[in-house]
């Protein structure tokens, strides 16, 4: 004869009530995080889940809750960017840090494809997050109408063309910073200077551009702006030999992020030239890249967690009932290296 095994009983509100010494309401009440619950009761209440074995049955309440307790962390790139640029694991991180200290979860979805649009658009729509944190969005991106259509409480690192006017933004001065480490570079004596200018069909792309050409006022000339489509080290290589194939006489060059930086200091090193007695280099980050280039790249250093952070933040807020949209800037410094 089999024997069958007795699952034990799980602790219910109500033997926490009774253990606690209080009704089961106020159990509910800070088993659901609201704040009107005494500190006596608060801490009864935690010494008699202890003793009991408590869980909440999470699954149940974000059911009657109508709620998933989980945040969405949408990234429009290439897979293999997603692994290549440091900045999207540190927005990432950054915002995962604060969903974990309002007790939520993050869910990773990373949009390479067409089909990986209708993919994500389909789970959107299922209704399992909460909200969503978007980064990379590019111009007239469908993820982005998906959203708006939704109403889905949305964080936006960056503020793309065209993103819902409900939506909140987190971002930095990419015009400023651009113009202000260009400018370094020009005070360098450098009279030749060039961008491989990559991501424009982004804002982060294009206010990087518009930086580069306001240091250069007149001297700006069009033809020294190799455009790249992808913030990566084989974008900035290949277009840096592009450049210089077109001006061999380049002393400078602006790369609009360290990974194209990184590139291009490859394809300057194959072309004979020195960095940066030939041709001074600055990029744009401060990540990880900056410090693997020989010498080390003269740089925009942007804050990638906190701009996770305050995009988890925002998105937070408005799930707590603040529908107000918002926008908010974070500072950039530079930070002056070898490279140029």
């Amino acid at each position: 004869m089999t024997s069958r095994t007795t699952r034990p009983k799980r602790a219910t509100v109500h033997d926490v009530a009774v253990e606690a010494g209080v009704s089961r309401g106020t159990v509910s009440r800070y088993v659901n995080g609201e704040r009107y619950v005494s500190a006596a009761a608060r801490e009864a209440i935690e010494l008699a889940i202890a003793k009991v074995g408590y869980v909440p049955n999470t699954a149940a309440r974000n059911l009657v809750m109508q709620r998933t307790q989980a945040v969405g962390f949408i990234v429009h790139e290439p897979h293999s960017l997603f692994v290549e640029d440091p900045n999207i694991g540190e927005i990432l991180l950054g915002a995962n840090s604060r969903l974990s200290e309002a007790d939520h979860q993050m869910a990773v979805l990373i949009v390479d494809t067409e089909r990986d649009t209708e993919r994500v658009a389909r789970y959107l729509s299922g209704g399992l997050v909460d909200g969503v944190i978007i980064v990379s969005a590019r111009v007239d991106d469908p993820i982005t109408r998906v959203v708006e259509r939704l109403q889905l409480p949305a964080a936006y690192v960056g503020h793309p063309p065209g993103a819902a006017g409900s939506a909140s933004f987190v971002v930095i001065d990419n015009v400023g910073a651009a113009r202000s480490i260009t400018g370094r570079l020009l005070e360098t004596g450098r009279r030749r200077i060039g961008m491989v200018a990559a991501a424009l069909d982004r804002d982060s792309g294009t206010d990087r551009l518009a930086g580069f050409r306001e240091a250069l006022g007149d001297r700006f000339d069009e033809t020294l702006v190799e455009p790249v489509p992808l913030y990566s080290y084989s974008a900035g290589r290949d277009g840096m030999r592009r450049l210089l194939d077109r001006a061999p006489d380049l002393d400078g060059v602006f790369a609009a992020s360290d990974a194209v930086a990184a590139g291009a200091i490859e394809a300057l090193k194959e072309s004979g030239r020195r960095v940066p007695d030939d041709v001074g280099v600055v990029g744009f980050d401060d990540s990880a890249w900056a410090q693997r280039t020989t010498p080390a790249l003269s740089t925009v250093r942007q804050p990638a967690a906190g701009l996770g952070a305050e995009a988890a933040r925002l998105v937070l807020s408005r799930l707590r009932g603040d529908d107000t949209p918002a926008e908010v800037r974070l500072d950039c410094d530079i930070v002056w290296r070898g490279s140029a």
